[in-house]
Order: C-alpha cells, then structure tokens, then sequence
C-alpha cells in the first residue's frame, strides 16, 4: 500500500473551521499529516477536528484568536505538544471591519475616508498575524529541517482594487513578508510560498449579498468561468506545496483563480 504523501508531517491551519481552511485542513489529514485545526470558536475547530479523525486521521482543534499575539505562540505550543513537532503552517485567517464591529468581508470606502481602526484590526489579522506564527514556528522547521509556510493574499492587493485599501495593504504586506522569509529560510530547508485565490468562501457570500451584479462579473472575466471550490481547487494545491515535491518552489505566489489574472 502506498504511504500518503504527507505522512509523518504535523500542519497548523489557521481559519480552519469553514471555507478554504477547512478544506486545507480535510486534504492535510487525508494525505497523512497530523492536523491542528484553528480558528476561534471551539466547537467549530472540534467539528472540523472531529471530521478529520472520523475519516482515520489525527487531529485537535485549537481555540485562537489571530489577533492575540499570546494567543498564537500558544496553539504553536499546543500543537508541538500534541504531536510533537511543526513542519506546515498555513496562515489563511484574515479579520475585517474593526475589532469592536467585525465584519464577514472587507468594508468599501475610498482611501481617504479610510477608518484606521479598521486599518490596525486588518493588519493584526492579516500580515502581523502571520508574522507571528511565522517566528512561532520557525525554530520548530529548522530543527526538523524541513517547513512548508503557505500564507494567503490576494490578486486585489496586486492590482490595487479600488475602495479596499485596509485589505490590499496587508495582503500585499504579507507577500512581501513571505518572499523576504522565503529568501532566509530556504537554507533551512523551509519554504514559504503565497496563495491568492477567487474561491466561494463566506466573504463571497457577504459579497453575493452587498453586491451581486459584481460576482456575476467577475465570475465572466475568469476564464473557466467558475469561482473555485475550497475542497476541489484548494485543498489539492495545499497539499502539493506542503509536499516533498514542492521543495525546489520558495516566494511564488500561486494564483487559484482560474485564470482571472495572468501576471508575468
């Protein structure tokens, strides 16, 4: 029988009770890898945990807010201690709105009337809290000698989409952050690589609600013609950029978004 690609690997999925970590996490477990399943409600991250196990595989569900620094370090902690290492950490939970009034999707407004509380939560969410996980885990891969960091970002952030400054800022931030990370840490046998994806996620469907003659345009300018879905489209390429066979790829942005963008 043949061994599963990710056997023996421990993951970390962060935003992993629904959406695109949830089926990052669900790929991980089913190619082998013992996962920690993290997001802040905890009979959410239980459920997902729970699927994982119910299929033959191991898993724990991590109560965190991304936006607590100590909060981080310790789901770090409590998945080195429930499996006894860290090799894969996909920082995919991204907060919106403020931390007083969070929101399901980004808030629209032009860069002038920007709400700086809104700036702050969206960067403690976004590129810093990656950046926390990042140095939790960092001395864990290095010691192991090998470490797959998947951060997400987004297209939006690239081309500068108009009325979404908080979100294209930090998501920008977090590439820089990735490439400047993938450049010092490749000598330790860790990777670390981007993700911007145009899937059916709950902030689509906020969007679908606020702004529906915007999804239906969208979905005509990619060319498959589809918003991708978490388990078929995303779960896949995590795996694959989790695996040995993504050891020679470091500071690319993968694009999973059918085409809509063709960047050279």
């Amino acid at each position: 029988m043949a061994s599963k690609i990710l056997e023996g690997r421990v993951a970390l999925v962060t935003g992993a009770g629904r959406g695109i970590g949830r089926a990052m996490a669900l790929a991980y477990g089913a190619e082998g890898a013992k996962v920690a399943v993290v997001s802040r409600t905890p009979t959410t991250v239980e459920a997902v945990a729970k699927e994982i196990r119910d299929a033959g595989g191991e898993a724990i569900g991590v109560a965190c807010d991304v936006g607590q620094r100590d909060q981080v370090f310790a789901a770090v902690d409590k998945t080195v201690e429930a499996f006894g290492a860290l090799h894969i950490v996909v920082n995919n939970a991204q907060g919106f709105g403020t931390e007083a009034s969070p929101q399901p999707s980004t808030v629209f407004s032009p860069c002038e009337d920007t709400n700086e509380d809104e700036w702050e939560y969206t960067f403690r969410t976004g590129a810093t809290a990656s950046l926390w996980f990042m140095k939790a885990a960092f001395q864990h891969m290095k010691n192991a000698g090998y470490g797959r960091v998947i951060n997400f970002a987004s297209s939006s952030g690239q081309v500068g989409f108009e009325g979404n400054t908080c979100y294209n800022a930090t998501k920008e931030a977090i590439r820089g952050l990735s490439r400047t990370a993938a450049r010092e840490w490749g000598q330790y046998g860790i990777t670390v690589n981007i993700i911007n994806p145009a899937l059916e996620t709950r902030a689509f469907d906020a969007w679908k609600t606020a702004r529906p003659e915007f999804v239906e345009e969208l979905k005509q300018k990619i060319p498959v013609r589809r918003l991708g879905d978490p388990e078929r489209d995303a779960g896949p390429l995590a795996v694959f950029i989790a695996s040995d066979g993504a050891s020679y790829i470091t500071g690319q942005t993968f694009m999973l978004e059918g085409g809509m963008h063709t960047f050279p």
